[in-house]
C-alpha cells in the first residue's frame, strides 16, 4: 500500500511544475499592467509638455532656457516610451513561450526606468538652477516608479527601485547643492526626503510580496483542482474534490477494497431511434444529473460515462469502510428516483444496476500528457457482468455474495437467485436481487 505521506509528496511534485508556470504567467501579467501604466504616464507627460509649449511657449522657454532644453526633455520622454514599448513586447513574447524574464534583466530595467527622473532633474537643474529644480515637481516622479513597482510582486525589486531613487536623488542634491551657505540644513532636508522614498520602496515591496503570496495560494488551489478534475472528470462533486485535495492523489497504483457499481439504461437505444439527437441528449443529461447527485450524497464518484450508462466507485480514490453499504443505499435511491422522474414522461427510462465488492488496482493510467484515474481487476469485470444479468432476470438491482455479506442485517431483504452462470466465468456464482 502506498502511504499517505508518499502520495502527498508525489502530488506536490506533480503540481509544482504547473504551479510555477502559472505563477510565472501571473507575475508577467502584472508586469504588463505596470509597463502599460508607465507607457500611459509617459504619453500623458509628453502631451502635457507639448500642450504647455503650444499654450504658453514663453513660460516653457524660461523654464528650459530655450527650445534646446525643451527638445532634450521631449526626446528623453519619447525614448522612454519607446523603451517601455520594447519591454512590453518582450514580456508578451515570454508569456507566449511560458518563460520568465531573466532576473538580471529585471534589475537592469528597474535601474534604467528609475533613472529617468534623475536625468530630467539634472537637465532641469542646468536650466532652472539647483534650488528651484530640487524643489520643483520632478523629484515627485520617483514615487510613480516606486508605487508601480508593487506590480512586480517582488520585495527585492521594489526595495531596489526605492533604493535607486533615494540614492540618485540624494547624490544629485549633494552634488549640485553643495555650495549652499546653509549646507547642513539642506543635507538633512535631502537625506530625509530620500529616506522617505526608500521607505516607500520597502513598503511597496511588502505589498507586492503579500500580493504574490495571495496569487500563489490561489494558483496552488486552482492547480490542485485542475489536477483532480483532469484525473477524475468534471463529474466529481465539490465535496470530493476538497477531500482529494486534502488527502492527495498519488501517481502510483495501489490495492483497494471498493464497491464497483455499473449502471445502464435499458432499452435506451430503441427509444432513441424515434427521437431527435437533441431530445436524446436532453433526456440522458436529465437522468444522469439525478443519478450523479445521488452518488455525490452517498460518497461515490462516476469513474467513467459509458454511453447510456456509467461506472461508479465507492471506496476509491477515498477509502470508505462502509463502501458496500453506500453503494447499495445509492442503488436503492436511484431506483426510487427513476420512478419519480418517469412519472408523466413520454419516454420512461428503466435502469439496471450491478454492484460487486472486492479488491482492485486503483491508480492514474494513461500517457505522460493525459492520465486518468481508473480501477482494474476482476472486481470491475464481474460487476459489469452482474449488471448485464438484469436482462436475464428482468430485475433492476443485482448484488454479489461479497456485497450481501458486507451488508449483514441491512441485506436481509436480498432475494437469493441461486448459483448463476456468468459469462467469462467457469464456475457458477451466487447472485442476489434487491428491490
Amino acid at each position: 500500500m502506498v502511504s499517505f505521506a508518499s502520495r502527498k509528496t508525489r502530488l506536490h511534485a506533480a503540481m509544482s511544475e504547473d504551479f510555477e508556470r502559472e505563477l510565472t504567467r501571473e507575475v508577467l501579467r502584472t508586469e504588463l499592467i505596470r509597463v502599460r501604466a508607465l507607457i500611459v504616464t509617459g504619453c500623458v507627460l509628453l502631451l502635457f509638455v507639448s500642450a504647455m509649449y503650444m499654450v504658453d511657449p514663453a513660460v516653457m522657454n524660461r523654464v528650459w532656457q530655450g527650445a534646446e532644453g525643451f527638445s532634450e526633455i521631449y526626446g528623453i520622454l519619447v525614448g522612454f516610451i519607446m523603451f517601455e514599448v520594447w519591454v512590453h513586447s518582450q514580456i508578451r513574447r515570454n508569456l507566449k513561450l511560458d518563460r520568465d524574464l531573466p532576473v538580471v534583466r529585471r534589475y537592469i530595467g528597474a535601474l534604467m526606468e528609475t533613472s529617468l527622473p534623475t536625468v530630467i532633474l539634472i537637465l532641469q537643474i542646468r536650466s532652472m538652477g539647483p534650488s528651484q529644480a530640487l524643489g520643483f515637481v520632478v523629484p515627485l516622479i520617483y514615487f510613480i516608479f516606486v508605487i508601480l513597482s508593487t506590480l512586480r510582486l517582488d520585495f527585492k525589486l521594489s526595495t531596489f527601485t526605492g533604493f535607486v531613487a533615494a540614492v540618485e536623488l540624494l547624490t544629485v542634491a549633494l552634488i549640485y547643492n553643495s555650495a549652499a551657505a546653509d549646507g547642513i540644513p539642506l543635507l538633512y532636508f535631502h537625506a530625509v526626503r530620500s529616506t522617505i522614498i526608500l521607505i516607500c520602496g520597502v513598503l511597496a515591496g511588502a505589498v507586492g510580496a503579500q500580493l504574490r503570496r495571495q496569487f500563489a495560494a490561489s494558483i496552488a488551489a486552482a492547480t490542485a483542482r485542475d489536477r483532480v478534475t483532469n484525473l477524475f472528470g468534471q463529474h466529481v462533486s465539490p465535496q470530493v474534490v476538497e477531500q482529494l485535495m486534502a488527502a492527495g492523489t498519488g501517481a502510483a497504483s495501489d490495492l483497494r477494497h471498493v464497491a464497483v457499481m455499473f449502471v445502464d439504461f435499458r432499452g435506451f437505444t430503441a427509444g432513441a431511434q424515434s427521437r431527435t439527437p437533441q431530445e436524446v441528449v436532453d433526456r440522458l443529461d436529465g437522468a444522469f444529473a439525478v443519478l450523479v447527485d445521488i452518488l455525490d450524497r452517498h460518497g461515490g464518484i462516476v469513474n467513467k460515462f459509458l454511453g447510456d450508462g456509467f461506472l461508479a466507485l465507492f471506496g476509491a480514490p477515498l477509502a470508505a469502510s462502509d463502501a458496500a453499504h453506500r453503494a447499495v443505499a445509492a442503488g436503492r435511491e436511484m431506483l426510487t428516483a427513476m420512478d419519480r422522474i418517469n412519472g408523466g414522461s413520454s419516454w420512461p427510462l428503466r435502469i439496471g444496476i450491478g454492484i460487486h465488492f472486492g479488491e482492485v488496482v486503483a491508480g492514474n493510467i494513461g500517457s505522460p500528457r493525459r492520465k486518468e484515474y481508473t480501477v482494474i481487476g476482476d472486481t470491475v469485470n464481474f460487476a459489469s457482468r452482474l449488471e448485464a444479468l438484469n436482462k436475464e432476470f428482468g430485475s433492476q438491482l443485482l448484488i454479489s455474495a461479497s456485497v450481501r455479506e458486507a451488508l449483514g442485517k441491512d441485506g436481509d431483504d436480498a432475494v437469493a437467485l441461486g448459483e448463476v452462470e456468468v459469462r467469462g466465468y467457469e464456475q457458477k456464482v451466487p447472485v442476489y436481487q434487491l428491490g
